[in-house]
């Protein structure tokens, strides 16, 4: 006769439940009280709230823009140069970064006694300097160091540096911009379509729509539904005018946000090439691989899984850093929104609340975007049938 066998009990469901409620109720009462006080006062100093100043003119100049904007804009108008600003400093910062942070972290495992001590003294020295102090060294050596416009060093063709940015000469399209964006996304389509066809990877797929694009943008040139003009950068009396500048706020902004993030990449890189086992390098030797075909093909795909949700972090912090530019001057979302537009409105509430949803928002994008990617690279072991 065999004994009856105990079953496992069941977790009181309950008592999850109460428990979960009396937390959230102590959360409701610690916010009320602040909340309700915080009404009390703008009614009781009868002060002025809501979002409608969006539509009243703002009144002041910003120094970079995206968009066409002027003094009579709204300050609406001054959210979006603000946000475009951000935005334009954060993804060439990660760009940048990125790129010169694969490169260090690679550097970081090399043979060679002297670019391996090299690429540890950048990665030590950059993160050991507040990120402020990085930008106030470069923002002083571009204002601080670099000749007035009359003086201005000469780059190249039409290219000037001085104290007062970078000028560039750039392409102006006289009449058919909108067939250049047409064959754009044309390429784009093209691109996408091809990297679902079996056996077409990225690299061709993205290497025949831009092909594409510019073949129907060159073929709509011939034909003259294009007509485009250059505009040279022109010295008149104390300045240049023509072409496009680089104010020296941005440029010190965007290299040290570079500079500094790539440190911590560097040591991301290095740690996700140092996790990949030992055999996956002898079964590529094995195969014939040369050591740059081995870290290409089989060290860095593996290596990924790793790399990136820490580098995630990296770049969720490179965006929220680049509201430092406000220490020099740069014209992002904090700068004239935060700043200048609070200012002269008065409203704290609604424009910090916009503010704080505005960085949520670019966090919780770049993170689902890089989740999404992470999903793509991470090695799924195959599933067993039975």
């Amino acid at each position: 006769m065999t004994g009856a066998t105990s079953r496992p009990r069941k977790p009181i469901v309950w008592r999850s439940v109460l428990f979960q409620t009396a937390l959230l109720a102590a959360m409701a009462l610690l916010l009320y009280q602040p909340l309700s006080n915080l009404y009390e006062n703008i009614t009781r100093l009868s002060l002025y709230s809501g979002f409608d100043f969006l539509n009243r003119t703002s009144g002041f100049s910003i120094i970079q823009t995206l968009i066409s904007y002027s003094e009579q804009s709204t300050f609406g108008r001054v959210f979006v140069v603000g946000l475009l600003n951000t935005l334009l400093v954060a993804v060439l910062g990660i760009v940048l970064a990125s790129a010169l942070g694969f490169l260090i972290g690679i550097a970081r495992l090399s043979r060679n006694w002297m670019v391996r001590t090299l690429a540890r003294s950048y990665v030590e020295i950059m993160r050991n300097i507040p990120l402020l102090l990085h930008l106030f060294f470069w923002y002083f050596i571009m204002v601080g160091t670099l000749p007035r416009p009359r003086q201005s060093l000469e780059l190249g063709a039409h290219i000037f540096l001085n104290n007062r940015g970078l000028y560039l000469p750039v392409i102006a399209f006289e009449t058919g911009a909108n067939l250049m964006w047409l064959a754009l996304g044309a390429g784009l389509v093209v691109a996408w379509g091809l990297k679902r066809w079996p056996g077409v990877a990225w690299p061709k797929s993205i290497l025949a729509g831009l092909c594409m694009a510019i073949g129907m943008g060159v073929a709509a040139y011939g034909i003259g539904l294009v007509r485009i003009a250059a505009d040279l950068p022109v010295l008149q009396g104390f300045n240049f005018s023509g072409g496009v500048k680089v104010i020296p706020e941005f440029s010190a902004l965007l290299i040290a946000l570079s500079l500094y993030t790539a440190a911590y990449i560097a040591e991301i890189v290095r740690a996700g090439i140092i996790a990949v086992p030992d055999g996956q390098r002898e079964a590529a030797r094995a195969l014939g691989l040369n050591s740059r075909q081995t870290l290409r093909l089989v060290v860095i795909p593996l290596a990924l899984r790793v790399i990136v949700p820490p580098l995630t972090s990296q770049y969720l912090n490179l965006t929220k850093n680049s509201s430092l530019a406000v220490a020099i001057g740069y014209p992002d979302l904090v700068s004239v929104f935060m700043g200048t537009t609070l200012n002269q409105t008065g409203l704290h509430i609604e424009i910090v609340l916009i503010t704080l949803s505005v960085y949520l928002a670019l966090s919780l994008i770049t993170s689902a975007g890089m989740n999404w990617f992470n999903a793509r690279v991470t090695h799924k072991r195959p599933q067993s049938h039975d």
